[in-house]
């Protein structure tokens, strides 16, 4: 007999895609997709049940449905549709809290898989070069979502004490993009200008949301020969990239802003709902963040298929050239380049050949 799994926040995009990514596997006999609200994607074919986490009636969907594999998705940083930051928090912490209950009470329960993030690190200028899943964090995030995945991994850890048979699995992945991404960064990314900390230029880590359903799929099932899929695992693509390689790829001109300024403005967006310009959105995007993969390679056994640049260059391709295209722009200054220069005696040097723009 095949797996049962349920999968908590069906009704955002990438709950959708690995819903119906998983049911494809042959290891797979049933999905279930529980969420709060009903999605606007399809499901293909998964059993849809309206649930709300945050209510004890989840108890009842798990011990009715007798899912042996648990991928709690629903921990995220925005809400969905006309939902507040409260309603947010309490589905990634109460929501969570009420699952756990459930899962503990669960004989049938043998897997968790549950989405996490590198926020749990912060940003803070005291912070190490390269964070690895033991490294403590500097400063511990005090609000948002941040404090809300902080609170949620405690959580999980308690369940693992208390159910030594259920193998525990938490991804904690850097910042994800892709096509339909639907996170803070992809917001920040999508402004015509982009507001930056002056003074600085982070170091920024993403991952690809195909590879977040490809990982998600491994640690959803037995490992591997030679690997292990129980633990804790930073996700990222290889490499890094610096916000001002971000804003020119894109083609986005940027402002930087004095840090008191930049706060301000990321209130005024936060309240015309541009994009959830959160206080620990700018710490990022002030100090930035680097984690090891190595474990998820050597341990878990994924390599990313996008590199870091890779990911965000589909991200770009995907939302068109900003007000400077980088070809345009490379090509003016090609075109600079290319002018004869002028001599004291009023003549004219030959120009140097252009040499290609670098992004």
């Amino acid at each position: 007999m095949g797996k049962v799994v349920l999968v908590t926040g069906v009704a955002r995009q990438l709950g959708g895609r690995f819903v119906r990514r998983i049911q494809r596997d042959p290891r797979v006999d049933r999905v279930v997709a529980v969420d709060a609200v009903r999605p606007e994607h399809h499901l293909g074919g998964a059993d849809f049940i309206q649930a709300d986490i945050r209510q004890p009636a989840i108890a009842r969907v798990l011990a009715e449905t007798g899912a042996d594999t648990v991928v709690h998705l629903d921990v995220t940083a925005t809400a969905l549709g006309s939902g507040s930051r409260t309603t947010v928090k309490e589905t990634n912490v109460i929501g969570t809290m009420q699952l756990l209950g459930a899962c503990q009470k669960s004989p049938s329960v043998k897997r968790l898989v549950v989405k996490s993030s590198t926020n749990v690190y912060g940003s803070a200028s005291r912070d190490p070069a390269v964070f690895t899943e033991t490294t403590p964090a500097k400063s511990l995030p005090s609000g948002g979502f941040a404090k809300d995945a902080v609170e949620v991994e405690g959580y999980v850890r308690g369940f693992a004490r208390r159910r030594p048979d259920v193998a525990v699995c938490v991804l904690r992945f850097a910042n994800i993009l892709g096509p339909t991404a639907e996170t803070p960064l992809a917001s920040y990314f999508s402004l015509p200008v982009l507001p930056t900390v002056l003074g600085y230029d982070p170091r920024l880590q993403f991952v690809h949301e195909d590879d977040v359903i490809d990982v998600l799929r491994i640690a959803s099932h037995e490992p591997e020969r030679g690997t292990l899929n129980s633990g804790t695992f930073n996700i990222a693509g290889d490499g890094v990239l610096l916000l001002s390689q971000c804003s020119r790829r894109l083609g986005r001109p940027t402002v930087p802003l004095l840090l008191p300024a930049v706060t301000w403005a990321g209130s005024l967006v936060r309240t015309l709902g541009m994009t959830d310009f959160s206080p620990e959105q700018i710490r990022l995007l002030t100090h930035g963040r680097v984690v090891s993969t190595v474990q998820m390679r050597e341990t878990l056994g994924f390599t990313p298929r996008y590199t870091t640049a890779e990911t965000f260059a589909d991200f770009a391709r995907s939302h068109g050239p900003g007000l400077l295209p980088p070809e345009a722009v490379a090509g003016a200054v090609d075109r600079v380049a290319a002018l004869p220069l002028p001599l004291p005696g009023g003549g004219h040097a030959a120009a140097h050949p252009p040499t290609p723009s670098a992004n």
